[in-house]
């Protein structure tokens, strides 16, 4: 038999490669989110199940659907990894989530910062298509 060409990225499904994943950190594994996100989740999705619920008593039950199906194309459309980011406008109209005012609006993009590591244009599209594997881009230093 010969042996393989390429080199695995993970063993033991853990991503072991440092230079293009970053340093894993453990409180990440151990740790789960902070009570108050988990409890924001919770209320977002019975918000969304009781808006459903309303869409489905009001139009009949296909248009929630059709909302779930233009959501599914609308979530596909996306630039391509490097320096300007997809905005996802149009997924943004159809959720109602331009109206939010999350904390990006009043302090600085996380994008913005000194530690964000630009997204490797390369490595993104082999992801994309699946010839690597990992996250698209490390987030940060």
């Amino acid at each position: 038999m010969e042996a393989p060409k390429t080199i695995a990225h993970e063993i033991g499904g853990v991503r072991n490669d440092a230079f293009r994943f970053g340093l894993q950190g453990v409180k990440s594994d151990i740790v789960g989110s902070h009570p108050l996100e988990s409890a924001y989740q919770s209320q977002k999705n019975t918000h969304e199940a009781m808006k459903r619920k309303i869409l489905a008593n009001t139009y009949g039950t296909a248009f929630p659907l059709k909302m779930d199906l233009d959501a599914q194309i609308l979530s596909r459309f996306q630039r391509p990894q490097g320096a300007v980011p997809s905005s996802m406008l149009g997924l943004e109209a159809l959720t109602g989530s331009l109206d939010n005012f999350g904390f990006e609006d009043y302090l600085n993009d996380p994008r913005d910062s000194e530690t964000f590591r630009p997204a490797d244009m390369h490595h993104g599209m082999e992801v994309r298509l699946g010839i690597s594997k990992g996250p698209v881009c490390p987030s940060f230093i």
